[in-house]
């Protein structure tokens, strides 16, 4: 007796078609009321006895032309309309289905289900529509344990993943109706199993009866002593077929559960005159009713006078039915029986179109195109078929040519009061007439949430939102749901929240340090404007200066024996080479063009083999001057000026040909950096073959080596003059700046390479120009009486 409304939504239309003179003139419409009892026996007996006269059992036989069958209007589970069908079909009667459709198969006969709810498709993605709208990724999901349930978990859950949404579980349940042991406990594991989830929104596909479930939960709790741990609010989404009914021993339990919650609800509308309809019902003066009088006692708890019962618990027929709990009985209009309401009416109309003069018998057979029984209701396929009408509510009822009707979805928030009244509040609607991206509409500030939340829209996610600098990677053995929040590797970036992957800048971008935007990089080169360029450019001038000064003076004093010494040219040579080293470090400085970029590193290896050279040819002086001093030695052949240039043009030669191929083969050329430096755009000289570089670095620290074992050999050698000691520490000081050089140019990047060449050049250069020169200049500038040949004589 949970769905009375049902039966007074049935009759009351009845009476109005009934009194209504031009619907259905001289024509008396009634019908009849059976139960399924939830059994494929009983649903396929009273289908049987549909079909003939209700007061002999005789299949196939009517024996009363006053009682002729015209449709029938199916019950509200699938099961019951599937095997009612198996029989009407086989008459040619009708099915108006007012609850969940049938699962439709090649052997389903389903060509004559009329559906009065709106189509699953419809529904599925106004779920999906009002998921996605409050952002909830992360929901549980429960369906019936039968056909149906598993038909609607394979459509719907691949329909959620489609559209980032996983499920926290889901859940099959059974009929409940019937309470015992062992479906306490399997009612225990299945609330513990979704109370316990972190998924806050719930999405339940079930039948008519499945909410008296949700009523268990806070019990099943209960019985586990530990209500306060495990029961907390949900959001419960719920399918059009679940109605807030209970049983009648459940009138008084608690709504708390489904306050709140979201339901999809067949479009209704109360039409005129239902609710005083209903309010005059009354278990005495209705006789014609056969159900008021178990519905009264189940709803008020009372018995109907008979002996043995005391008088307070008589039902006096004065109780009000708008007293009862929404749960158990509501004044208004339900979807479902508004949809009965409709399915009278719809029928109505079609036998007011069948027996319109206008309509021939001829006409319906051609269009068939079959030999008929002359039993009428067959025809009626044809007009329930495209069949519109205004009902008495002020609505148009219409139905396809696949003989759905044409309705939306209203979606509902259930909100429960302290007296376990039920306020139904329309807060969106699913419009079955636009496409089904913009079907969907809602008003989210109409919505009462569950107490559990504090009026604050719920979040129900499996992992927090990953910000912007980071990327999801999913977790093993999980929903893709579930993920960790990773930072972007170094050099990528992340712009949204909840990336799957971060991505790189754009050519001439890099990314902040936040990693969640790319800056454009600053175009640099080592510049004359700025610090670093300013002070490599006044140390090369100061000194070049110095050795312009150091070389005047030896110039000034060229006849002195201390400048004679050695081989004067080759010191002159030597001088020059050195100003020419300083005066090279302009070519790296500025902005790299083609002629300074083909010129700078050859020019520096061709000066450096000639300074090289130049010190390699002074110590071999020193060393062919002393041996030619001894008595008989062969050595004196080889003192001269031939010898030493002869060393200083072939050094400089094999230096310029290793440039020269190196021009020839692979020329250095201005280039733009984009990646050495994240922040910047290096603007430099791509040497083009760096093998061919570190081949002049290679000759030259080869001369380098040769100077400096000849030198140290030398030191020592008795000689006023000697210069072999100045040169072994000069070519030290050179030696090392050159070889922490290539480690540190090599880890170092963008103009600050440039500088580090700088640096070695004007670092190694100073070093020899010390070394050697010093000692010299102070003899001759400080203590010019020193350089005499004949005094160094005396005093040795």
């Amino acid at each position: 007796m949970r769905n009375y409304q049902h039966i007074l939504a049935l009759v009351f239309a009845v009476k109005e078609i009934n009194k209504n003179a031009h619907l259905l003139p001289n024509v008396t419409l009634g019908f009849r009321i059976y139960d399924s009892y939830y059994s494929a026996h009983w649903t396929l007996h009273n289908a049987m006895r549909l079909t003939y006269t209700p007061e002999r059992f005789v299949p196939n036989y009517i024996c009363s032309i006053r009682n002729i069958l015209s449709a029938v209007i199916g019950g509200l589970d699938s099961q019951t309309s599937l095997h009612a069908a198996s029989i009407l079909d086989s008459y040619k009667i009708p099915q108006l289905i007012y609850g969940s459709a049938p699962v439709r198969d090649s052997k389903t006969p389903g060509h004559f289900f009329y559906m009065l709810t709106p189509q699953e498709t419809l529904q599925h993605a106004g779920i999906l529509s009002l998921v996605l709208h409050f952002e909830w990724i992360w929901i549980g999901v429960i369906v019936m344990d039968d056909e149906n349930g598993e038909r609607i978990a394979q459509a719907v859950l691949p329909l959620f993943s489609r559209h980032g949404i996983c499920s926290a579980f889901l859940v099959r349940i059974q009929d409940t109706s019937e309470a015992n042991e062992a479906v306490f406990l399997w009612g225990i594991n299945i609330s513990r199993k979704i109370m316990e989830s972190q998924a806050n929104v719930v999405v339940m596909y079930g039948e008519s009866f499945t909410v008296q479930f949700l009523w268990f939960f806070p019990y099943l709790t209960a019985l586990e002593g530990n209500m306060q741990n495990k029961q907390k609010g949900k959001v419960w989404i719920l399918t059009v077929q679940m109605e807030p009914i209970s049983f009648h021993y459940q009138r008084t339990w608690d709504t708390e559960m489904l306050h709140g919650a979201l339901a999809f609800s067949i479009h209704s509308r109360n039409p005129a005159g239902f609710e005083t309809f209903v309010e005059r019902r009354n278990p005495f003066s209705t006789t014609e009713d056969g159900f008021i009088r178990e519905f009264w006692q189940h709803a008020f708890g009372c018995t109907f006078p008979n002996a043995g019962v005391s008088e307070k618990d008589i039902c006096t027929g004065q109780e009000k039915l708008n007293s009862l709990p929404g749960t158990f009985f509501e004044m208004g209009t339900t979807g479902h029986s508004y949809s009965i309401y409709n399915a009278v009416y719809t029928v109505a109309h079609a036998l007011h179109a069948m027996s319109s003069p206008r309509q021939k018998l001829s006409t319906v057979m051609e269009r068939w195109g079959l030999p008929f029984p002359k039993q009428h209701s067959w025809k009626l396929h044809h007009f329930l078929r495209g069949m519109s009408f205004n009902n008495s509510a002020g609505e148009t009822v219409t139905f396809d040519q696949k003989g759905e009707l044409v309705v939306g979805f209203d979606i509902i928030n259930w909100i429960f009061s302290a007296n376990r009244s039920l306020h139904r509040v329309k807060i969106g609607h699913m419009d079955p007439e636009v496409p089904l991206n913009h079907a969907f509409s809602i008003s989210a500030d109409a919505i009462t949430w569950c107490r559990w939340f504090n009026q604050a829209q719920p979040i129900s996610i499996c992992s927090e939102s990953c910000q912007p600098g980071s990327y999801k990677r999913a977790k093993e053995g999980e929903p893709f749901c579930c993920y960790d929040c990773i930072p972007c590797p170094e050099g990528k970036i992340s712009d949204q929240e909840d990336l799957n992957d971060c991505s790189t800048c754009a050519d001439g971008h890099f990314p902040n340090k936040q990693q969640d935007i790319c800056i454009k990089k600053t175009v640099t080169f080592l510049s004359y404007e700025e610090c670093l360029g300013i002070s490599l450019v006044c140390s090369a001038i100061l000194f070049s200066l110095v050795t312009a000064l150091v070389l005047g003076i030896f110039l000034k004093h060229h006849d002195t024996p201390i400048v004679k010494a050695n081989n004067r040219e080759l010191t002159y040579a030597l001088l020059i080479s050195i100003l020419l080293c300083f005066l090279s470090v302009l070519l790296f400085i500025g902005h790299p063009e083609k002629v300074k970029c083909l010129l700078r590193q050859p020019a520096f290896g061709i000066i450096f083999s000639v300074v090289l050279s130049c010190v390699l040819a002074k110590t071999i002086t020193v060393v062919l001057a002393f041996m030619a001093t001894k008595p008989g030695s062969r050595a004196r052949k080889w003192v001269g000026r031939k010898v030493t240039y002869s060393i200083v043009l072939s050094c400089s030669l094999i230096q310029t040909g290793i440039c020269t191929v190196w021009l020839a083969t692979s020329p250095p050329f201005p280039d733009v950096d984009m990646h050495s430096v994240p922040e910047t755009i290096t603007l430099g000289c791509n040497e083009g073959s760096v093998t061919m570089f570190y081949c002049i670095l290679g000759f030259m620290g080869f001369l380098a080596s040769v100077s400096f074992s000849v030198a140290f050999l030398a030191r020592k050698l008795p000689d006023s003059f000697n210069e072999a000691k100045f040169i072994t520490f000069s070519l030290l000081v050179f030696c090392s700046v050159w070889l922490s050089f290539v480690p540190t140019y090599l880890s170092t990047k963008g103009k600050y390479m440039v500088a580090v060449e700088i640096f070695s050049i004007l670092a190694s250069s100073a070093g020899l120009l010390t070394c050697i020169f010093s000692p010299k200049c102070y003899i001759i500038v400080l203590e010019p009486e020193l350089n005499d040949r004949q005094k160094l004589l005396r005093r040795k």
